[in-house]
């Protein structure tokens, strides 16, 4: 959903579910099911637009645990990004900007329309919310649309969190003196809980595990640009992080992290990032309302926290 209001519904059948199901129904060549009376959707499409509302919660947190790599082949190659080299999940990004944006949407259409207060932008809020009003919005004109948003954010996100065979992806040359081995991630997109690594294919003590590739793209940076200078140097200075501010041109490339990615790189609850980063006084930045934390701030305090543990 696009607009801050909801939008007419297409028009369908008097009487016939205009819900996700019913539309895959008429696409198999079946007729679709009729609606409840004073509702547009059939039973089936309203049970099955609850139960879909109240998994989006955890599918939306599953896939930031696949943020770390891409859902397939023709997806792998980065182009700048807070980790420039590394794969990224691109499809478990998109899944999950998709998932707010879509309930957003539609939770400010309700309370705008209902007189309500609309809840912030956090998903289980958002799903919740949008179930304590679906009574009022399976008998709503738009209720097929929602129906059909809503079936497609849970198919998207489930399929980039659908277990898989392990992935092997080539990251480039070992970054080690002398090492003439190729760097590759190892990928568990079945096994969340195995930390993924990056290893060399010559020397195994050539190893990186999650928290440690912030240094390893530093390292590959390095070798793509030694002299740290020229048209190269400068095209790198001006890109973005993933999610951060853009750096000026010219300038020493600093990375900014968000406490998603410091949460996903280091493995440690979102909390924790919030509280480091109050009591170390780390460096900040805001852009377009979120806040980024220098990366040398973030690696002093982590590494230490991990040597002592």
């Amino acid at each position: 959903m696009n607009q801050g209001k909801i939008r007419t519904a297409m028009a369908t059948k008097a009487g016939t579910c205009a819900g996700a199901g019913c539309r895959r129904r008429e696409a198999a060549g079946q007729a679709a099911r009729l609606a409840v009376s004073g509702t547009v959707l059939c039973l089936p499409c309203r049970e099955r637009l609850a139960r879909e509302l109240r998994q989006l919660p955890a599918l939306f947190e599953e896939c930031a645990r696949r943020l770390d790599f891409s859902a397939d082949r023709e997806r792998d190659r980065v182009s700048g990004g807070s980790l420039p080299g590394l794969p990224l999940n691109t499809a478990a990004v998109e899944a999950r900007s998709a998932i707010v944006s879509v309930l957003a949407s539609w939770s400010a259409a309700v309370a705008q329309e209902r007189g309500v207060a609309a809840p912030t932008r956090v998903v289980a809020r958002l799903a919740g919310f949008l179930l304590r009003h679906i009574e009022w919005l399976a008998a709503h004109a738009a209720a097929g649309e929602l129906s059909r948003e809503v079936a497609q954010l849970a198919r998207g996100a489930a399929r980039v969190v659908g277990p898989g065979p392990n992935r092997r992806l080539p990251i480039g040359g070992c970054v080690e003196d002398g090492c003439t081995g190729r760097l590759t991630a190892t990928v568990r997109p079945d096994q969340p809980a195995v930390p993924a690594e990056i290893i060399c294919d010559v020397s195994a003590e050539h190893r990186w595990l999650g928290h440690q590739w912030v240094q390893l793209s530093r390292r590959l940076g390095a070798r793509r640009d030694p002299a740290g200078a020229g048209d190269g140097a400068a095209a790198e200075a001006a890109e973005t992080s993933a999610d951060g501010p853009p750096v000026a041109a010219g300038a020493t490339r600093t990375r900014w992290f968000s406490a998603a990615d410091v949460s996903r790189l280091w493995n440690i609850p979102s909390g924790s990032v919030y509280r480091h980063a109050s009591q170390q006084q780390w460096r900040r930045r805001t852009s377009q309302g979120r806040t980024y934390y220098h990366d040398t701030d973030v690696h002093r305090t982590l590494s230490a926290l991990r040597r002592t543990a």
